[in-house]
């Protein structure tokens, strides 16, 4: 008998909106209670989906304790991540995290540590791990296929309104949102980090051009790895009308791929020794569609299932709050170490 993990849901934006569609669809799982500080938000989702909702995060906790959850899904803006998943975790919960896990390393590595004293676990949401070109190249990497990675290159041309900015209390913020890396590119810079190791050095300019924010609406960087590799990055929002390019190209000893299209979901280019280019990847992960705009790929439900399966028997495809740690790292690392353009 399989059995059913227990999760409440603190977070009902797009993201948090997406996880509840994927939860209610998935056996393996019971939504218990969600939680949100929008009073009229929290309300249409607790009649839709027939849960208790709470406006205060402590009565959430409190009463998916006593209700016995096992889980806890944190899906609010980037800010709130760290501590929301520390008192989650002194109330003795799992805790899965959106990305960014934080936007401080500090506080990711507070993280860390709660979960280490509860001994408890922690996951943090890396779906385009799941994408399938991205699973492919992976395994050929981890195989030694691909022989030594010599660079990276990650272009990251997408499209944001005003509009998407200016109806948030949150995005484009320095203090809670942290940068477009942590929103836009977190994901790219988690595979290259997963790929090249930790980034070492970084050098670059960023500006904002017409964005309404505090943040950058484009920049480019140079980056080394540990591994010796070399690495660059150019990211933006100011694609005209809509989302052109997601990708990462590999150059490598035994051979050169890009994972392209606009949400790493096509092989764009492949040639590989002794390995033929596989005919089944493109466009099979499709991205997170919210109306006005779109996101990375929408295989949430791929994570949820590592996390039962992991829970169920004990096999790891899961992202861990160490893992996730770096890429919060290699943004750091590139923030401090590239100039702000005045605007």
């Amino acid at each position: 008998m399989r059995i059913v993990l227990s999760i409440g849901i603190v977070g009902l934006g797009n993201i948090g909106k997406r996880h509840l569609d994927i939860l209610f669809n998935m056996p393996t799982y019971q939504v218990v209670a969600i939680c949100d500080v929008d009073a009229e938000k929290l309300h249409h989702f607790s009649v839709l989906y027939g849960v208790p909702g709470f406006l205060n995060f402590d009565d959430f906790l409190s009463y998916c304790s006593s209700v016995n959850c096992s889980i806890i899904g944190i899906t609010t803006p980037h800010h709130e991540h760290a501590n929301q998943s520390i008192l989650a975790f002194e109330k003795g919960f799992d805790v899965l995290v959106e990305k960014p896990m934080a936007i401080h390393s500090a506080d990711a590595l507070k993280m860390i540590q709660a979960a280490q004293n509860s001994k408890r676990k922690l996951w943090v949401v890396k779906q385009n791990r799941f994408n399938a070109p991205v699973a492919r190249v992976n395994d050929l990497i981890m195989s030694g296929e691909l022989g030594k990675i010599y660079h990276l290159q990650c272009q990251i041309i997408w499209n944001r309104s005003a509009s998407y900015y200016s109806d948030s209390k949150w995005r484009g913020k320095l203090d809670s949102e942290g940068g477009a890396l942590y929103t836009h590119a977190s994901h790219f810079i988690d595979l290259m980090t997963w790929w090249a190791g930790k980034v070492v050095h970084a050098s670059g300019v960023m500006k904002r051009f017409v964005q309404p924010i505090e943040s950058e609406d484009m920049g480019s960087a140079v980056l080394e790895f540990d591994s010796g590799a070399m690495g660059s990055i150019t990211w933006t929002t100011l694609s005209h009308g809509q989302n052109q390019e997601g990708s990462i190209t590999i150059i490598s000893e035994k051979g050169t791929i890009k994972i392209g299209g606009p949400y790493l979901n096509k092989i764009d280019f492949w040639d590989v020794s002794g390995i033929q280019e596989p005919t089944d990847l493109s466009q099979v992960d499709q991205p997170n569609d919210y109306g006005s705009f779109k996101g990375s790929s929408s295989n949430h439900h791929l994570v949820y299932d590592s996390i039962w399966k992991e829970m169920e028997s004990g096999v790891i495809q899961t992202v861990d709050g160490v893992e996730g740690l770096k890429s919060i790292e290699a943004i750091e690392t590139i923030y401090r170490s590239i100039k702000k353009i005045d605007e």
